[in-house]
């Protein structure tokens, strides 16, 4: 296994006096730096260069003028996200570790694995989510050019016609893209492979390279890529579209593919390891929802295919993520995943 990669996030000193004071007045978490002002690891349970990390990186760099602490991105991946996970439950609750987490992570893997290192009802404590957003089917643009791929049906059409031959990469088993390329598979009787990955970074440079063939991935990472041509754009993997793609159809345009009820929404939390004191918890969830009603914070994300939301409370968290269990609950038994 690699080692952590960790980095430290600078963020520049407020220009003015004045523009300082009013800062501090909006923002009154940042009365007293948390951890003893030691730096904060926000563990990122993916690579450098994908979504997630893109996203950590952003909360890292608003969050360290808040708080007062500094914050260190620590990219612990492996296991679809559940690597990273099992560290920020087993480090201390003081709120030196917070990890950025996913859906999958929080919602869906008890379902997915037959064991995991740490149990995701208890070993947390729920602060807030900060975005949702939903997958993108890319596929390599000279590939799509050389195969006939000019829109999803051919794709789905290619591959029933030539079984096993189009790789999909992921960021992982367990991840949202696993289980949407199985859900998609499975209803339209396409044959496209699962290559799992390490992380979105790792696929989505393969992709580029023509190395694997198309990636259901979520979107931070692929849009620069899909603006710049050298990724063509054929679904998004929610039920309806996105105002930023508003010509890329969605899953409901394929209902004759069985796939017109999919809804492939996934989101990210912030958590802390069980035990956290409750007021350490409320503190961190209201730096967050300064965070995300920033209106530069939703502009940095919506190009990405992101959207800002938080939770009133860990408790209101608390609750959304029991609800999103019984969802995922479905989605991993319609896919038919499973890792011993």
């Amino acid at each position: 296994m690699s080692a952590p990669t960790r980095r430290v996030l600078l963020v520049a000193p407020l220009a003015t006096p004045a523009l300082a004071a009013r800062r501090a007045e909006a923002q009154p978490a940042a009365a007293a730096p948390i951890a003893g002002g030691r730096p904060v690891r926000l563990v990122v349970p993916f690579p450098p260069g994908g979504g997630v990390d893109l996203l950590g990186r952003l909360l890292g760099e608003r969050l360290q003028p808040i708080l007062g602490n500094q914050f260190v991105i620590d990219n612990r991946s492996g296991v679809g996200g559940n690597l990273g996970a099992d560290n920020v439950a087993k480090s201390p609750p003081d709120g030196g570790t917070l990890g950025l987490l996913s859906s999958t992570v929080l919602a869906a893997n008890e379902f997915l694995y037959s064991r995991l290192p740490f149990n995701v009802r208890t070993d947390f404590t729920p602060i807030s989510r900060v975005c949702w957003g939903t997958v993108l089917c890319v596929v390599n643009a000279e590939t799509a050019r050389a195969r006939g791929w000019d829109d999803f049906r051919a794709l789905i059409a290619w591959s029933k016609a030539n079984p096993e031959k189009v790789t999909m990469g992921s960021s992982g088993v367990g991840t949202i893209s696993h289980f949407t390329i199985a859900l998609v598979n499975e209803r339209t009787g396409a044959h496209i492979t699962h290559v799992p990955y390490r992380g979105g970074g790792p696929a989505l440079t393969d992709l580029l390279a023509g190395t694997i063939d198309m990636m259901f991935d979520v979107m931070p990472a692929l849009m620069p890529h899909v603006e710049a041509g050298r990724l063509k754009a054929l679904a998004v993997g929610s039920r309806d579209p996105l105002p930023i793609l508003p010509d890329v159809p969605a899953m409901r345009d394929f209902a004759d593919l069985g796939l017109g009820d999919l809804d492939m929404v996934t989101w990210y939390a912030v958590v802390g390891p069980a035990g956290m004191a409750p007021d350490l918890a409320a503190r961190l969830s209201q730096a967050l929802r300064q965070v995300v009603v920033e209106p530069q914070f939703a502009e940095k994300l919506a190009p990405l295919g992101n959207f800002a939301v938080s939770d009133d409370s860990p408790a209101d968290l608390a609750a959304f993520i029991g609800r999103e269990r019984v969802r995922w609950e479905a989605i991993v038994k319609l896919s038919g995943a499973r890792v011993e």
